[in-house]
């Protein structure tokens, strides 16, 4: 793959430039830096406002093909929109659920009334979506899922209990991964992929309170929760594959604008180090600069991972950047050195009950759960062995 920008990629990020820094003045200013991983609670409504105006304006998945409402964009132009996006510190995307995964699967694997049901509402910014996959004993193993769904005339009756489900406190509609066939062996062939409206008497939240003192995650229970019988993306009982796709999205172009902010916080970092002197510290230089090293195979790996069809080799990526991540946290909290470890007080919040950090004290506690969600460390190392390197699989009890 030629990483080289061309002149007509360097003009449409001109144009991405100044679409952001237009936008973002005035009633959006405010809106600058806020949202994403561990700061979802961050004027929810605000950023919900401008999710609705990239909508309106075309932004809003410009990686869609145009006949479901997107630009079209090439993965080069996808990459820069995701890159200057960050560098602008836009706010976190309230409907990154709907237009990074639900859609592209959608767009891959659901019937042409599934998609104009669904797509429109992601485009605009009028429907919001979470993510029903992991569960109190089935996180990276998600073919031990033990929510069960049946048919009940024309309707799915969901059981079943979801855990870790991001903005689930906000969205309309989830997709659940449950299974249909539980006799099936092995056990991954009799799971589906349904869709189910949240707002029911049959679905129970639980917000997850964080050492952040946030709580985007939430417990989901699923009490006869009911949806359309018509209401499963790809084949009853072959839900696995879709699953599958929906990580493969997971982990795509949407990975180079989360390594922006990665740079973000490293200058961040850098800034902190120069300012209290251990940027001349000769270990922490080393550190400094492995940071940087870092952050520059990261990016390559992934252009070149995003150029093909999504496979399990973006298990590659996921399993650098978390460990990339939590170790940056770490390096900033030595980096600040006791100063690190308190509440200053332009972040204590008064009441004790809850609680402000600054960025890199918030990186640091957020990104411990990097190497967890999503597919533990783990599980990505037995999913590069299984299936890219094709050793044997690991003994199962």
């Amino acid at each position: 793959m030629d990483l080289r920008f061309s002149d007509e990629d360097e003009a449409f990020r001109a144009d991405a430039r100044d679409f952001l820094e237009t936008h973002l003045a005035d009633d959006f200013a405010a809106l600058r830096g806020l949202g994403g991983p561990g700061k979802e609670h961050q004027d929810f409504e605000g950023r919900l406002e401008w999710e609705r105006l990239l909508g309106r304006e075309g932004w809003s998945v410009v990686g869609w093909p145009k006949e479901h409402g997107g630009k079209g964009l090439p993965v080069t132009q996808q990459v820069i929109w995701h890159q200057e996006y960050a560098r602008a510190r836009a706010p976190g995307r309230v409907g990154i659920v709907g237009e990074g995964l639900l859609g592209p699967t959608l767009i891959a694997f659901g019937t042409d009334e599934q998609k104009a049901r669904f797509l429109p509402g992601i485009v605009s910014g009028e429907t919001l979506w979470c993510q029903g996959y992991s569960e109190p004993n089935a996180g990276s193993d998600l073919a031990n899922v033990q929510t069960r769904a049946h048919l009940d005339g024309d309707e799915w009756v969901i059981s079943g209990q979801k855990v870790w489900t991001s903005l689930a406190a906000w969205a309309q509609w989830m997709f659940v991964v449950g299974k249909t066939d539980p006799e099936a062996d092995p056990k991954h062939r009799g799971i589906s992929y349904l869709l189910c409206p949240m707002d029911q008497p049959g679905i129970e939240i639980r917000p997850i309170v964080q050492v952040t003192g946030t709580s985007e995650f939430n417990e989901v229970f699923l009490d006869e929760a009911r949806t359309a019988s018509d209401l499963v993306v790809g084949e009853v009982n072959g839900g696995w594959r879709v699953a599958m796709g929906t990580l493969g999205f997971e982990r795509g172009v949407l990975t180079l604008g989360q390594q922006m902010a990665f740079s973000q916080e490293f200058d961040l970092i850098l800034e902190a180090a120069r300012r209290n002197g251990k940027a001349t510290e000769p270990e922490m230089r080393r550190r400094l600069a492995d940071a940087w090293i870092g952050l520059e195979l990261m990016r390559l790996t992934a252009l070149r991972t995003i150029s093909g069809e999504p496979g399990p080799e973006t298990s590659i990526n996921k399993l650098y950047w978390a460990t990339f991540h939590r170790r940056l946290g770490e390096l900033a909290m030595d980096v600040l050195g006791a100063d690190g470890t308190i509440l200053t007080p332009e972040t204590a919040m008064p009441g004790g009950e809850a609680y402000q950090l600054s960025e890199l004290q918030g990186l640091f506690l957020f990104s411990r759960a990097d190497t967890i969600y999503g597919g533990s460390n783990q599980i990505q190392r037995n999913v590069l062995g299984e299936q890219v390197l094709g050793l044997p699989r690991e003994p199962r009890p």
